[in-house]
């Protein structure tokens, strides 16, 4: 951790960036009263200014739910699923509304995405929200990303929209993050309960003592706190792409961020990183089950890059098919491994422990002689006392 940044680091950074992901939080775009037309308005003439200059710019927008929540009067923010998703059924069109007279002041078109977990889960959509997202930016107009909240259920949900502008950083292998909230940064303590707590500049790696200054109290009107948007830039460092947390309510921002000045907390990325796919595996795939293995095959896995077979497999646990992520963990439930597996959990349980060999004769079939292929696989490695990582098995 260092409190200083260099100019240089973030020059070189900010110089190349050809496409970027923008997250405004709820404390940025609404106020007590009502969404904060002036900071959007603000916000719309700075991005409208970079894809001018033929910077790639993906919004993720919180706020539909705050909206919903001022029109209809709703004074404390409820917790359940289904009046979460009346508020967003009633403010997402306030929302875009908003950002269409905000934007249309400087001719910039907007475009509605609204994304589940689901979407992301599945390969194929996936590859669809990736296409729609690239075809908008091809036609100069600025997508504006929301988790769908008017359908999202507790299984599905991404759990703030800090994850979901990690993940679509990721889809859209943007070179930049840059996560707008209510705060100047990474502070090194919460500034609610230490007046002295001063900014953090740049963070090199995120490891325990930098997640110990998040705090996790989220704001008035978010569901992340400090700590949620920490978490999501470790996953696109791990993507390797970098991230900067400013405040949002300072007019400019965007404008000081690309001229290179000292604003927020610039985290860098792994220089060992994740490719797409893999980090998809990681971070947008829910594991639907366990398989614990035994010694040789954690080993071999860790050790060795190898994949697993059906031979190193102790024990099964939830109902699974062909292609859903599963956890790999050892004899002591510690996580080793996230994977795609090649087998339901019912065929499993029939094999494993036996050699590949004898696949076909069990099953009357065989889709491959591993259960879950190195290809599709990313360890967890707690290095030195941190946090669980992940990275790549080959």
């Amino acid at each position: 951790m260092k409190k200083e940044a260099t100019k240089t680091s973030r020059k070189d950074i900010l110089t190349h960036i050809k496409r970027v992901v923008i997250k405004i939080g709820s404390g940025v775009l609404t106020d007590k009263k009502d969404l904060n037309t002036n900071i959007i308005n603000s916000l719309a003439s700075d991005i409208s200014s970079l894809m001018k200059k033929e910077t790639e710019v993906i919004l993720v927008s919180s706020g539909a739910i705050a909206a919903g929540q001022k029109k209809l009067g709703i004074i404390h923010r409820p917790s359940d699923i289904s009046s979460l998703q009346a508020l967003a059924a009633a403010g997402q069109s306030i929302l875009m509304k908003t950002y269409e007279q905000a934007f249309g002041h400087y001719e910039q078109k907007v475009a509605q995405v609204l994304l589940t977990r689901d979407d992301l889960m599945h390969r194929r959509r996936y590859l669809n929200a990736r296409n729609t997202i690239f075809k908008l930016l091809g036609w100069k107009v600025l997508p504006v990303i929301n988790e769908n909240d008017t359908v999202v259920v507790e299984e599905i949900k991404f759990g703030d929209n800090d994850n979901l502008s990690a993940l679509v950083a990721n889809l859209t292998e943007a070179q930049l993050v840059i996560n707008l909230t209510n705060i100047d940064g990474l502070l090194t303590d919460d500034p609610r309960l230490d007046k002295d707590a001063t900014l953090i500049t740049l963070v090199e790696k995120i490891d325990k003592t930098i997640m110990h200054c998040a705090g996790s109290i989220p704001g008035f009107l978010g569901t992340g706190g400090m700590k949620s948007k920490i978490e999501a830039a470790r996953k696109v460092a791990l993507a390797g792409i970098p991230t900067i947390i400013a405040n949002g309510l300072k007019p400019g921002i965007l404008k000081d961020i690309f001229a290179g000045k000292e604003v927020g907390t610039l985290f860098l990325p792994q220089q060992k990183h994740l490719d797409c796919r893999k980090h998809w595996i990681a971070f947008a795939k829910s594991p639907k089950g366990e398989l614990i293995i035994d010694k040789g095959a954690v080993e071999a896995i860790k050790k060795h890059g190898k994949s697993l077979l059906p031979a190193g497999i102790l024990q099964v646990n939830g109902n699974f098919s062909m292609g859903d992520a599963v956890l790999l963990m050892d004899r002591d439930k510690k996580k080793v491994a996230i994977g795609m597996t090649n087998y339901r959990s019912g065929d499993i349980k029939k094999i494993m422990g036996l050699n590949s060999g004898e696949i076909k004769s069990v099953l009357g079939f065989k889709h491959d002689d591993n259960v879950v292929h190195r290809n599709n696989l990313v360890l967890y490695m707690d290095e030195n006392g941190e946090d669980i990582k992940c990275r790549s098995a080959i």
